[in-house]
């Protein structure tokens, strides 16, 4: 079943602004919050769209890619926006939108104790991957390192040691903020800052762990199995969810970013999903006609070049360029015809060359049907 496009999920126009794009997933998520529609299946499936369609507008650079490609810039080997999150995902990701409280504040905190607490997100990785024509034509399956801070399995990612429960700090009492009362020429004024003790968490660590040293990550190298659609193109962002760095003790992971970076080939010029070649052709076989073998991305293939075939006519491979990122079609493969003319003859070429210069049937010919030439060559192109 075909996916429903992010902006109707949301109820959106596509040149939404963030504040509206925000305003409308409130909307959505409220509608269909499992706490205001217990035990129901499609509301709960219906939450969980909205909150993968707002992870991807709300993110300019994702936001741009859907723009461009749709889906398809989030299919395969792991690539995604949002489609695996679960509902804490969802609750800690995303509870700030609701005004810091969580989405339990609005149905009566039937949500667990996490939910008013915005779970922190680690940064994102971005990494170029140099792809081939015939790898983009067919699509690939890549192995790539890549390193990148992940949890650390000693203490579960939380900072403390063997794991242990973190304590609330004494100084915030677990809000992660400090006030200060100011006294200004207008009275008192209350100011809120990130806690110094706990930097912001709630929590301290009582005893760091041995391994980690208190950070709940450790720098790594990891082989990662990645997919790539046939059809992407150079500049094209795909993203993986949940790829890139975790933040020091604990929360979500980040995403890993990848840029696609086409490899020039020496035979082929990419137009958007057609593939160009320049075919060389002997005068003789020009106008005898012959049969040449032509290179295509999928192999090579026998071509007819008709008797009396002109420098410039192209002849086309249907469906022998680039797949559609989006499925939709196959481009092709244009041959452009170019009769080779020898910069050197030897005497006695030029002496049959000087024998048929004078033969009616190699004088240009200037008549209407000749003249169109150019404009029947031009018909071939797009039929």
């Amino acid at each position: 079943m075909a996916k429903q496009d992010y902006y109707e999920v949301l109820g959106i126009s596509r040149d939404a602004s963030p504040e509206q794009i925000k305003k409308a997933y409130r909307k959505v998520a409220i509608k269909y919050h499992p706490d205001k529609n217990p035990g129901d299946k499609d509301a709960e499936e219906k939450f969980k769209e909205a909150a993968e369609a707002y992870e991807i507008l709300s993110d300019p650079d994702k936001r741009a890619n859907y723009d461009r490609y749709g889906h398809a810039a989030f299919e395969g080997g792991g690539f995604g926006g949002g489609g695996g999150m679960n509902m804490e995902d969802i609750f800690s990701q995303f509870s700030d939108i609701f005004g810091g409280g969580g989405f339990g504040d609005f149905f009566g905190g039937g949500g667990g104790g996490r939910r008013g607490q915005r779970v922190k997100k680690g940064s994102n990785l971005r990494i170029k991957l140099k792809l081939t024509l015939e790898e983009i034509a067919n699509g690939v399956e890549k192995k790539i390192k890549v390193k990148r801070y992940v949890a650390c399995d000693t203490c579960g990612g939380n900072g403390a040691k063997n794991g242990t429960e973190l304590k609330t700090c004494h100084t915030c009492n677990g809000t992660g903020q400090v006030s200060k009362v100011v006294n200004t020429m207008l009275g008192q004024m209350v100011s809120s800052s990130t806690c110094p003790t706990c930097g912001g968490e709630g929590k301290t660590i009582t005893q760091k762990c041995d391994t980690c040293h208190g950070e709940g990550r450790l720098y790594n190298e990891e082989v990662l199995n990645i997919k790539i659609p046939a059809g992407v193109s150079d500049g094209m962002q795909l993203s993986m969810s949940g790829k890139g760095n975790v933040p020091k003790q604990g929360g979500i992971p980040g995403d890993l970013l990848i840029v696609i970076e086409e490899i020039e080939h020496k035979e082929f010029h990419r137009e958007g999903n057609n593939i160009h070649f320049d075919l060389y052709v002997n005068f003789v076989d020009a106008v005898l006609g012959t049969t040449v073998e032509v290179p295509t991305l999928s192999g090579k293939v026998k071509v007819p070049i008709d008797a009396g075939t002109q420098s410039g006519k192209v002849l086309r491979l249907r469906n022998k360029g680039i797949k559609d990122i989006n499925g939709y079609h196959t481009g092709d493969q244009l041959i452009h015809v170019n009769v080779f003319t020898p910069t050197k003859v030897s005497a006695e070429e030029k002496k049959i060359l000087q024998k048929l210069k004078e033969s009616p049937n190699f004088q240009p010919e200037s008549d209407k049907k000749e003249k169109k030439g150019f404009m029947h060559r031009m018909r071939d192109l797009f039929e």
